[in-house]
């Protein structure tokens, strides 16, 4: 209750009156400074700006997506057929859409005339309207003819500087595709629709139409992509992109064509952009809800500092509520510098970015203010603030004058009232509701916010735990230790906010290597070493069988695995449109674009089957499928249920006979969807093989790669190797992407630590003067207080391990489904990390403690 006071004290206005009042008083009061403030504005700074800053980055490449739809299309429709070229009614209708280019990609092997050495190309064609839009940029600079054309029985080519350098070579030198001679005339230094074509493994190799048609690489069932594109006349807005699409798929329901419009240029790209700025949002919120730890003690400490004002306030008739105004809105007021701070950051970050990117994404960042990014900052930095400092100050509107007047502190237990216990969770609640509805995948977001709230429910109940066993700990003689073990549950001790402060920054630091350090070991070991040596793409059905045998002799010891393969796209689940079934973002990739399928009579050796049974051998009935068992559950398939896949022009649909456990961590041959032999009978393809030796030595696969490219010019080899020294450079690109925005969190932690350790150190002065007084030397006050702080350090990095172990072991093993493990030299990293951070903060400020005289102090006791 409050103090009583007699009928003529003054009585502040109501209403409005009263908050201007209110605001008065605390505008009154800021004139002092922000001193003791500094951590708490930097923590709402750091988490507004990472949130404001990453959306608007994302919000600028989106926009420059948008904005050069057309020339990242390459056209403002693309149409793309696989394995087959349009028909002549197809040609018909996109010859009178407008304007028409023509191009065709493949992967295949260039390699040097003299056949000492080879690599991997992405090999596109073009026809003389190439490009429709933008511009294709050689060095040197070259006409069509000059740098296309038929010269001395070569055609003309471009390829990037990578191309050179792996085979060595310089402009003007020729290489071997297929049968074909090919002349490298120029540098490539601009593709303006590279990136529609999504990312390849190898460097391109640009040339013309009748130069891939020269090469004798195109045949039936070979994996090349025909590519249409369309300039429509005039211009036209997203309706009549989406009326051609309607009308193309209306009039052609079996062409299996993918269709995009310069509104989808790079949907790949956006939805990468998309799924990482959700993910260092997440980050940012999680950074904020940090430094909402430093909120609430920043706030604490202040209103301890403020008592004496606070008790004058009360003794002088104020209410609780006219106090709890005052100082609320200090608090706002002073997180609005904050949050101001961070917007600022938040605007400049596209500009700063634009630079950092341009080497990284082939798109230019659009600079500009993204208000709806920023607002959405700003709501998350108020919330936080609110949900963190209502407590406090909600504690403080209920503590009388005579107590403030008497005691050092605001030390009640218990809750405050209920309206203020409320208004906190309700700041909570809308706080996790925003940032899931905020959010493109909304499963992600809701997993994230539960493992927060998880997380800061069970860092508390750390805190308290350690606190319990510091209280029931056995008597030692050490005396620096018995008052450590003290201060750790002493009221008002640090722990709570140390553990709580450290442990979510450390949990995420510790879940986050644990994954990146899983997928370098599975990339650089375990699948490495159940990986085949090679794959062989391409192989035609007249010599598959001499193929297999030029491979055998030339690697007795190896292991030949060969399956027919052709390129699908599924169209129908149950005879419903495939583009409309919703499906979670974890199974999408089997419904977009292009898959590569097998038909089989037997049970492949790979294969473990789940549910169902296999087709007898010799089956002649309806088309059956045989579906991966995760793939199907992701989908929401069953047995029973039809596929309907486009293949070379032709619907065709299935049953599901039966689902297959799949290990596509083995990097052996594996389809989602394998069919009976009779689903394709007559269809052109081609095979797809592997080999697979064990031990093989670098010289012995070039010497078998070199052998099998100049006996088969046609079939095109990827080493495995290669491919995985692609993903794991990959890998480590994006692994240090998100150690830097772990880094934002853990900072959070590192400014809210020391603003723990600052609130604290009041109370600490006087128990050092006291302890200084009876004979307490600087060195055991020093021993005691290092050994606290090593302790709690040292809980909080064990707590850490555990919570980020099994975090990192569910994205792993559950969402990535790969083996995981512990690694002890996160453990080791994770404990030094902790304790230089708590013991290294807590000694800075204890030593200006211990510096302090008894004199003043005591007069306050």
């Amino acid at each position: 209750m409050d103090a009583t006071v007699s009928p003529n004290a003054y009585q502040p206005p109501k209403g409005a009156a009263q908050f201007g009042l209110a605001m008065r008083f605390a505008l009154r009061e800021m004139r002092a400074g922000l001193s003791g403030f500094l951590i708490f504005v930097a923590c709402i700074a750091l988490g507004v700006g990472a949130i404001a800053g990453v959306n608007s980055v994302a919000r600028a490449i989106a926009d420059g997506v948008a904005n050069q739809g057309q020339t990242l299309l390459g056209a403002d429709m693309r149409f793309e057929l696989n394995q087959r070229e349009a028909n002549e009614q197809e040609r018909a209708f996109l010859n009178g859409l407008g304007t028409l280019a023509v191009s065709a990609g493949m992967r295949s092997m260039a390699r040097l005339a003299d056949g000492s050495d080879q690599a991997l190309v992405e090999a596109k064609a073009v026809d003389p309207a190439y490009p429709l839009y933008g511009t294709l940029e050689t060095e040197p600079a070259l006409s069509r003819d000059d740098l296309f054309g038929l010269r001395d029985g070569a055609y003309g080519a471009a390829a990037p500087q990578i191309l050179f350098d792996r085979l060595a070579l310089k402009v003007g030198d020729s290489i071997e595709l297929g049968s074909q001679r090919i002349q490298l005339r120029a540098l490539l230094t601009n593709e303006p629709d590279a990136i529609s074509d999504g990312f390849g493994f190898a460097p391109r190799l640009l040339m013309s139409m009748e130069a891939l048609k020269a090469s004798g690489l195109i045949q039936p069932g070979s994996l090349v992509e025909h590519v249409y594109k369309v300039r429509l006349p005039g211009g036209s807005s997203e309706a009549q992109l989406q009326a051609v699409k309607d009308r193309a798929q209306a009039e052609f329901p079996q062409a299996g064509w993918s269709i995009r419009s310069r509104t989808n240029a790079a949907p790949a790209l956006s939805a990468n952009i998309e799924r990482f700025s959700q993910f260092l949002t997440l980050v940012g919120l999680t950074a904020l809800v940090v430094g909402g730890v430093g909120v609430a003690n920043a706030v604490r400490a202040y209103l301890d500092s403020k008592r004496g004002v606070i008790a004058t306030f009360k003794s002088l008739g104020a209410s609780g509520g006219f106090v709890f105004s005052v100082y609320l809105i200090q608090i706002m007021l002073i997180a609005s510098i904050g949050i101001a701070i961070g917007l600022v950051l938040g605007v400049l970050m596209p500009f700063a970015a634009k630079a950092a990117l341009a080497s990284l994404i082939p798109v230019p960042a659009e600079s500009g203010v993204y208000p709806g990014a920023l607002a959405v900052a700003v709501i998350f930095g108020v919330l936080v603030t609110l949900a963190f400092a209502v407590l406090p100050l909600g504690r403080a509107r209920d503590v009388p004058a005579t107590a403030l007047f008497r005691e050092l502190g605001f030390e009640a237990k218990g809750l405050p009232r209920i309206a203020y216990v409320a208004t906190a969770i309700g700041a909570g609640v809308l706080l996790a509701t925003l940032a899931v509805l905020f959010s493109s995948d909304k499963r992600i977001a809701i997993i994230f916010v539960a493992a927060a709230v998880a997380s800061f429910l069970v860092l508390r109940g750390v805190g308290g735990l350690v606190q319990a066993l510091a209280r029931r700990a056995p008597s030692v003689r050490s005396t620096p230790l018995r008052l450590a073990i003290g201060n750790i549950h002493r009221p008002g001790a640090l722990t709570p906010s140390v553990v709580l402060s450290l442990g979510l920054g450390l949990t995420l630091v510790v879940t986050l290597a644990l994954i990146d350090g899983n997928l370098r070991r599975q990339i650089s070991g375990t699948i490495a070493e159940r990986a085949p040596n090679f794959f062989f793409v391409d192989v035609q059905p007249a010599e598959i069988d001499d193929f297999v045998k030029f491979v055998q002799a030339e690697s007795p010891r190896g292991a030949i695995q060969r399956v027919p393969m052709l390129r699908g796209r599924v169209v129908a689940l149950n005879g419903v449109d495939a583009q409309t079934v919703k499906v979670p973002p974890e199974g999408a990739w089997v419904l977009r674009g292009d898959r590569g399928i097998t038909y089989s009579e037997a049970i492949p050796e790979n294969a473990v089957i789940s549910e169902g049974e296999w087709w007898p051998k010799d089956y002649a009935g309806e088309p059956l499928v045989s579906f991966s068992a995760d793939e199907a559950q992701q989908i929401g398939l069953k047995l029973g249920d039809t596929v309907t896949v486009n293949v070379l022009g032709r619907n065709i649909t299935a049953k599901i006979a039966n689902m297959r456990r799949v290990q596509w961590e083995s990097l052996g041959i594996n389809f989602v969807m394998v069919f009976s032999p009779n689903t394709f009978a007559g269809a052109p393809h081609s095979w797809l093989a592997t080999l697979r030796e064990q031990n093989a030595a670098p010289a012995d696969e070039a010497k078998l790669l070199n052998a099998v490219t100049k006996q088969f010019p046609a079939v095109t080899s990827v080493r495995v190797k290669d491919a995985l020294d692609v993903v794991n450079q990959l890998v480590g690109q994006l692994g240090t992407a998100i150690r830097t925005a772990a880094a934002v969190a853990l900072v959070a932690s590192v400014l809210v630590l020391s603003g723990a350790l600052a609130a604290g150190n009041r109370a600490r002065v006087h128990d050092a003067v006291v302890l200084k007084t009876l004979g307490a030397t600087r060195r055991t006050l020093m021993a005691a207080f290092s050994l606290e702080y090593l302790l709690i350090g040292l809980a909080t990095a064990i707590f850490a391990l555990i919570a980020g172990g099994v975090a990192a072991w569910y994205v792993v093993a559950r969402v990535m489904k790969l083996p995981s493990v512990f690694l002890p030299e996160v453990a080791v990293a994770t404990i030094v990390l902790a304790l230089v951070l708590t013991v290294g903060f807590g000694l800075l400020g204890t030593w200006r403690i211990l510096g302090q005289k008894a004199a003043p102090v005591l007069r306050e006791l």
